[in-house]
């Protein structure tokens, strides 16, 4: 019976590991499954790797790495990771374009990177922003712990009227709270906090308390890593937290890896680097690729593509340090992604807004779009209802179910979603550079001499290194040959390792008339070897390049 992603849930971890273990038993030609490292609480992290293993072993060929959910609650990414699995494993045969990629391509996919937030989240509702242990304090602190004080399974908001409230309900809708205006003073106001109870409450003042889990595994990474005091929740120091160093191990020892993606929510927007550098600080090559696969990406889903530095800064005085994007491209020199998905804003017809300066700050009748959205589909608002709070008294709850429909998609949606995003992984995975032989030739230069000649070429688009800050950072190596000779057979001319260099793509042709394109061969090269052998024996030859590929010929003199 065939296992199928499901849309209708968010996955628990008993329920990843069950579908992952029905596709590697249904699927044992094109999928492996492997934990690369436990979780804070002893969850095992599966990596899936998924390739045809009859054209070749996993790295042997050119790889996209993805990885989903190292934020608690954002349980799309791992929907999406799945949907992704689902469309490689039931495609290989039947689509040819998924076909040629696993064919001739690698997919490393870790569908939960936070199992132990996400298990804890899918409990009992409560937001999480990453991994579940304590920091940088082991204790709880004074003042309101998000909680769910009714036991509905929602974490909403609480209201109760004060004449100093900081909001109103809307004119149109009161189901709303809209800001109050400066100059307001006649009307109904209320005072809003998050759902929970106070600790150690002196009866007057309510501070919202530091959540005890206070890391971000998305700031704890190597590349410009900050300690708490600059960047929240980055950790004692970069890879502290077990997940983030699985996940950095586990890409340092793919060599193949020549494209990433990190699946998370919400915006719907697909992010690229850097998060603190300005796109000044690209090599040209390297910025052009990013915006071709950005436009090749807003293409097939959507989604727009941007620049976390220059569009997506959560203040404009701070910028975004040890993310895993700047750490995949600026230390390995691979190009690195990060998919927000979804946008309720978009989905409501709205336009032209900033996707981070707009949560801070929005006219009503945005608010009003998006609870028409809501009242559609049927969820993602709450109408406020009366509640006794032991300590506040009465009180309404309601509002924003925010990791139902802002952190997530509605289940009704979530389908539709996420979809698209299979053809930009693939995009990416067949851009990649690939290593062939053009030709293996040999000819007689004497009694017993032979002339070998092999002619290698990159079909990719891309070229053999990816980028050329793979080469500053001398982070990748050359094409290498070595020639295989049979015994009592010696090399005359040439060496038994020859290395080839690297190979370019085709990733700057795009003008032809424009003057800087090169319409040269240099996406080709040869060796060449004069041997000494017998007359009906046979040669060999493997070129290897890490992201690439390997590739093998065989003669007969």
């Amino acid at each position: 019976m065939a296992t199928r992603v499901r849309f209708d849930r968010f996955y628990t971890y008993a329920e990843l590991l069950e579908t992952l273990d029905a596709w590697a038993d249904e699927f044992p030609r094109l999928l492996r499954l492997e934990s690369i490292g436990q979780s804070y609480e002893g969850r095992e992290l599966k990596l899936a790797t998924v390739t045809n293993l009859e054209t070749g072993p996993p790295d042997e060929k050119p790889a996209i790495f993805i990885h989903a959910q190292i934020h608690a609650m954002e349980f799309t990414g791992t929907t999406a990771a799945l949907n992704l699995l689902d469309r490689l494993l039931y495609g290989h045969g039947d689509d040819e374009r998924v076909t040629h990629a696993l064919d001739t391509r690698t997919f490393y996919v870790v569908p939960r990177v936070n199992p132990d937030g996400a298990e804890a989240g899918l409990a009992d509702g409560r937001f999480r922003r990453s991994s579940v242990r304590p920091y940088p304090r082991d204790e709880l602190q004074d003042g309101l712990h998000r909680e769910d004080v009714d036991g509905d399974g929602r974490l909403l908001m609480m209201r109760l009227r004060d004449p100093n409230g900081s909001w109103k309900p809307h004119y149109d809708d009161p189901r709303l709270l809209v800001a109050r205006q400066p100059d307001d003073f006649e009307g109904e106001f209320y005072r809003v906090f998050p759902e929970g109870t106070i600790r150690n409450w002196d009866g007057v003042n309510v501070t919202i308390a530091p959540v005890l889990e206070g890391l971000d595994l998305n700031r704890n990474w190597p590349a410009d890593w900050a300690p708490e005091g600059e960047q929240l929740g980055a950790g004692p120091y970069p890879t502290s937290e077990p997940e983030v160093r699985a996940l950095v191990e586990a890409i340092v020892t793919r060599k193949n890896i020549t494209s990433y993606i990190g699946y998370h929510t919400f915006s719907g927007v697909h992010l690229r680097p850097y998060s603190a550098r300005s796109d000044e600080d690209f090599p040209t090559n390297d910025l052009r690729a990013f915006k071709l696969m950005g436009e090749e990406a807003t293409r097939l889903t959507g989604y727009p593509s941007i620049s976390i530095f220059h569009d997506f800064k959560y203040d404009p005085k701070m910028v975004i340090k040890g993310g895993d994007i700047d750490w995949v491209y600026d230390f390995l020199g691979a190009f690195a992604w990060v998919t927000e998905f979804w946008s309720p804003q978009r989905t409501a017809g709205l336009t032209d807004y900033h996707f981070i300066d707009w949560i801070r700050d929005h006219p009503p009748e945005d608010d009003l779009k998006i609870l028409k959205l809501a009242d559609d589909i049927g969820e993602g608002y709450v109408d406020w209802y009366p509640f006794e709070h032991p300590q506040l008294g009465p009180v309404e709850l309601g509002g924003w179910d925010l990791v139902r429909f802002w952190f997530n998609p509605p289940l009704s949606r979530l389908q539709q979603e996420v979809e698209p995003h299979a053809e930009f992984a693939l995009f990416l995975a067949l851009v990649s550079p690939r290593l062939e032989v053009k030709s293996f030739d040999a000819e007689p230069v004497g009694e017993g001499a032979h002339r070998l000649l092999l002619v290698l070429e990159n079909s990719g688009w891309l070229p053999t290194n990816v980028t050329q800050k793979a080469l500053d950072r001398k982070a990748v190596r050359p094409v290498e040959v070595t020639l295989e000779l049979p015994d009592g057979a010696r090399i005359v001319t040439g060496r038994e390792r020859e290395e080839a260099g690297q190979l370019q793509g085709r990733v700057e042709k795009r003008a032809i008339m424009w003057w800087n394109v090169d319409h040269g061969t240099k996406e080709r090269t040869k060796v060449e070897w004069v041997v000494e052998a017998k007359a009906g024996e046979r040669v060999g030859v493997v070129a290897r390049h890490e992201r690439a590929g390997t590739v093998r010929a065989a003669l007969v003199l």
